[in-house]
């Protein structure tokens, strides 16, 4: 990203920071890395990211659409030029109806939103950190260059 001149920020869910933690880890990310929003309350998801009420009537707070809707709202709230979003259920308990494991990662950019939904195996731990290599290994991908797609 730095040699493409981009910045990033982040918005996170399940993950409770430890995307931020893992970029901000590397060190010169700050001439990359603008900010981020970890969002856990549905009520700071829509009210800080501006996640529409109705994507989360709709569709709930464990699903593409909203992992979507947060990437777009974190890199608008940062003025980054990409974003990232985790969303979806660590466990122990199912979400929504989701059960642990249900994981949605979403980056935004100026081309549009990539959204990916994974199924993660292992404790709460295991899924957070699972989250956080895929929510990096989809932004590997998609830039620079890479078509954005919905899967």
């Amino acid at each position: 990203m730095r040699e493409e001149g981009l910045t990033l920020a982040t918005a996170e869910s399940l993950t409770g920071g430890a995307l931020a933690a893992t970029i901000t880890g590397v060190a010169g990310a700050s001439s990359v890395y603008r900010g981020g929003v970890v969002a856990y309350a549905t009520e700071v998801k829509a009210d800080v990211l501006g996640v529409p009420v109705a994507v989360v009537e709709q569709h709930g707070v464990v699903s593409q659409e909203c992992a979507a809707a947060m990437a777009q709202g974190a890199r608008r709230l940062v003025s980054a030029d990409v974003a990232v979003a985790t969303t979806g259920v660590a466990g122990p308990s199912t979400q929504e109806g989701h059960p642990p494991g249900t994981v949605f990662v979403a980056v935004a950019s100026g081309q549009g939103v990539t959204a990916r939904r994974l199924a993660l195996r292992g404790d709460r731990a295991a899924v957070q950190a699972a989250t956080v290599a895929e929510a990096l290994a989809l932004l590997h991908e998609i830039l620079p260059g890479e078509e954005p797609r919905v899967r």
